[in-house]
């Protein structure tokens, strides 16, 4: 996932103005990848503040910061909609593929703005459009399409809920964020066969997994199926697969 996420990171970083001796606190930030890069911009002098909604990430976060040697790393457990810090308490935030997921999106925006520093950068990536990325879509749809799940309800958080044209620009504005930079980014997703590809679903999707749980051998056998049918175009003579993605990422100042 790191290789496959690098494009994002690295246009984030670019457009983050990082410089050292800066705070800068990463949302949603997983295994870290992209504050642990940008924990290296902003030495010496710099802290990176590395948090997540879920302690279980923030223990994998931990054990990848020592492996790295990086020593000016703060771990805490946040949410996005309430930012336990001190108003203007940051220069830089970065949050990859969190802000779709927030209960409250404009909540969050604001509390972005609230936390940083007056002239900060809030810097930031989600998800297009559905049809965009088939590597996230075309597991749960063919499930769908075969009557082994229901649809999901229009609306509410979810990978896909900031993808709709001028949606995050909106956000941000409303937000209190000025001068918005905004643009795509293409992601790649290889696979060395459709199970390799299934298989990261599984780890990366929660509702799917619980899916999986509940069909029987034949049902999870026609999901392979047609989800192999639905990337026909994408699939190698060796059964290899490459699916093609895209994101939507911006940078503001506060």
């Amino acid at each position: 996932m790191r290789e496959q996420a690098m494009p994002v990171s690295a246009w984030m970083l670019q457009h983050a103005d990082l410089r050292s001796g800066q705070r800068v606190l990463e949302l949603a930030a997983g295994p870290g990848d992209t504050g642990f890069m940008a924990a290296q911009l902003i030495a010496p002098g710099g802290v990176l503040i590395c948090s997540d909604g879920a302690e279980g990430m923030l223990a994998i976060a931990r054990e990848r910061a020592a492996q790295l040697g990086l020593g000016n790393v703060e771990f805490r457990q946040l949410e996005l909609e309430w930012i336990d810090l001190p108003t203007a308490d940051v220069d830089v935030i970065l949050c990859r593929w969190g802000l779709m997921l927030a209960l409250d999106p404009a909540a969050a925006v604001s509390e972005c703005r609230r936390v940083l520093k007056p002239g900060g950068r809030l810097v930031v990536a989600v998800w297009d459009a559905a049809e965009r990325n088939p590597a996230m879509t075309v597991p749960g749809s063919a499930a769908v399409s075969l009557g082994l799940a229901a649809p999901s309800p229009p609306g509410g958080p979810g990978p896909f809920a900031l993808s709709a044209p001028g949606a995050l620009a909106e956000l941000l504005g409303d937000g209190g964020f000025v001068d918005p930079v905004m643009e795509t980014v293409a992601v790649s997703r290889e696979y060395a066969s459709v199970r390799e590809w299934i298989g990261e679903t599984l780890d990366l999707s929660g509702m799917f997994r619980q899916l999986w749980r509940e069909l029987n051998s034949d049902a999870r056998q026609e999901l392979i199926s047609e989800a192999a049918a639905r990337v026909s175009e994408f699939t190698a003579v060796d059964g290899s697969l490459k699916l093609s993605g895209r994101c939507i990422v911006a940078a503001a100042d506060a």
